[in-house]
């Protein structure tokens, strides 16, 4: 039976297009109440396998020149700026849902998958490795996983798997992307998948505590 106009479902009979009513009641509900929209961060669940297995929400698709992010406050992903050097993202980039680390960010995570991801999309990522980093002085480390469901990469277990040449690549990257903006990024070396598990279920029990925290206040 076909929805009839105005009556708040939003959907008609020509393929679940808003009408007009439905629309401007939509409209006027966003306006006159703060936002109901899902938020990557902290609405999508971690999954049932973390830390090993989890869901990862990306930022960055991988051969991008933009760096985009999550704006905190709204949940949407934004362009932060364009890199200042020739390089591009090697694999495809961004966080752990309900995970925190000490600079107030979600987890990042470097997903290691045959195809890019579009902005805002969200995967399941298994943890292989722990690249630890400091950025600026601050320590800003990034889990190496690979897509759990890409069939070129899911059998990975551990960072030592990888071809060492692109290990390379992945740290210089790092290394690099900055250097144009005066910026200074340190890699060291890289740690095993049990480093990555113990990491994101450290972040997994800062966000805890920090929920805790809010919901005293």
């Amino acid at each position: 039976m076909a929805n009839k106009v105005g009556d708040g479902s939003g959907t008609n009979t020509s393929g679940g297009l808003l009408r007009p009513a439905a629309l401007n009641e939509r409209i006027l509900s966003s306006m006159s109440h703060r936002s109901v929209a899902a938020h990557p961060w902290h609405d999508l669940e971690i999954g049932p396998g973390a830390p090993a297995v989890f869901n990862c929400v990306v930022e960055i698709g991988k051969g991008s020149k933009v760096k985009y992010e999550l704006d905190k406050a709204t949940g949407l992903i934004k362009v932060d700026r364009i890199l200042y050097s020739s390089v591009v993202y090697p694999h495809n980039y961004g966080f752990i849902p309900r995970t925190i680390c000490e600079d107030s960010d979600p987890m990042d995570v470097l997903v290691l998958m045959q195809e890019p991801i579009l902005p805002g999309s969200f995967l399941r990522a298994r943890a292989i490795g722990l690249m630890p980093m400091i950025d600026q002085g601050e320590r800003d480390d990034k889990i190496i996983a690979v897509c759990a469901d890409d069939p070129e990469f899911r059998h990975y277990s551990d960072i030592k798997e990888l071809p060492p040449h692109r290990l390379a690549e992945i740290r210089r990257f790092f290394e690099d992307y900055k250097k144009n903006e005066n910026k200074r990024v340190d890699v060291e070396d890289f740690l095993p998948a049990e480093a990555a598990v113990e990491a994101i279920k450290y972040s997994m029990d800062l966000y805890a505590s920090y929920i805790v925290e809010s919901l005293r206040q």
